[in-house]
């Protein structure tokens, strides 16, 4: 397009249905297990996923938003202990596992397996 000189450039973007390949009407964002999704949906897919969802968000409790304010009415005591004990369980079966920082899952998940 020109005006008066100027090229201008539209770009138009179109949602895909994830599941059907049809039109989607809106990206849906959530949370499984620590890790975040989105997925483009039809309205009628949208409402086939909440209809699923629904039992389980019933009987949810909401998740704190706040991670200090989380990790202090969980005891940070009581996690660093924990963390500790991964880590020296992780290294003692060949793991590579940082010092500082975040424990990743998987770790985690085979130190919880234990007991």
């Amino acid at each position: 397009m020109h005006f008066g000189g100027v090229s201008m450039r539209q770009t138009q973007v179109t949602l895909v249905d994830d599941l059907d390949g049809g039109r989607a009407d809106e990206t849906v964002s959530f949370r499984v297990d620590g890790k975040a999704y989105e997925i483009d949906l039809s309205t009628a897919n949208v409402i086939r996923l909440r209809d699923t969802l629904a039992p389980y968000i019933a009987v949810a409790r909401r998740a704190s938003s706040n991670r200090r304010q989380a990790a202090r009415s969980n005891g940070t005591q009581t996690d660093r202990a924990r963390n500790q004990a991964i880590r020296e369980w992780a290294r003692g079966q060949g793991l590579k596992i940082a010092d500082r920082g975040r424990i990743p899952d998987e770790i985690q998940v085979r130190y919880d397996n234990l007991s």
